[in-house]
């Protein structure tokens, strides 16, 4: 008999979480199509994800609340890599922030939109916890180009949001393939923030 009701529990849980997907992707896709002042309508995102319009209300309640949902799930494979980057070198850490940044951008979208928006639950520095303590350590034996290391992280965060967001804008303004570009800003952020020899093999992240 305890099985049954443990079905009945799941079943709809299930139909929720998959529910609130659909509308995190509908949320993107339409972000993509219409851009940021276009608005983001929430009776859209509804019709989009093909979902009835008031479970939009109901799971999220606000399009902020959305927004919020799709950069925690969508930030998570970043967030993946960056904890198993700790513990490498400076150089090696900042390509793969960059790399990751550049396969996965959309938390930098989403994060940027929720900043925007006035929202102030958003993290965007791309080296806390364990990696502020590995700048810290660097900074001591001379590894960073300065020993504040909270200028560094603030740093290093606009530099690869900044790079994230108008990558394909910068690309056509100094008219260069994109991934050209994308080489050559990576070594260009090795060398802005880590101090010694250029690593050979640019480009790890490709």
């Amino acid at each position: 008999m305890t099985a049954p009701r443990t079905a009945r529990r799941d079943g709809p849980a299930r139909d929720r979480e998959a529910t609130e997907e659909s509308l995190r992707a509908a949320a993107i896709a339409l972000l993509r199509r219409g851009g940021v002042l276009a608005g983001l309508n929430l009776r859209e995102v509804a019709d989009k994800a093909g979902v009835n319009r008031g479970l939009v209300y109901q799971y999220f309640g606000s399009r902020r609340a959305l927004l919020r949902s799709a950069l925690f799930h969508r930030s998570r494979p970043n967030a993946e890599d960056a904890v198993d980057a700790a513990g490498l070198p400076l150089r090696e850490r900042l390509s793969r922030l960059f790399w990751t940044s550049l396969r996965n951008p959309e938390p930098v979208v989403l994060a940027s939109l929720l900043v925007l928006d006035g929202d102030d639950r958003p993290r965007v520095l791309l080296n806390r916890g364990a990696s502020r303590e590995d700048l810290a350590a660097e900074a001591g034996r001379g590894e960073l180009p300065v020993e504040d290391v909270a200028a560094v992280q603030a740093a290093i965060a606009s530099t690869i949001y900044g790079y994230t967001l108008l990558r394909e804008h910068l690309a056509r303004e100094i008219d260069l393939p994109p991934e050209e570009l994308d080489e050559r800003m990576a070594a260009c952020v090795e060398a802005m923030f880590a101090r010694g020899p250029a690593r050979d093999g640019r480009g790890e992240g490709q």
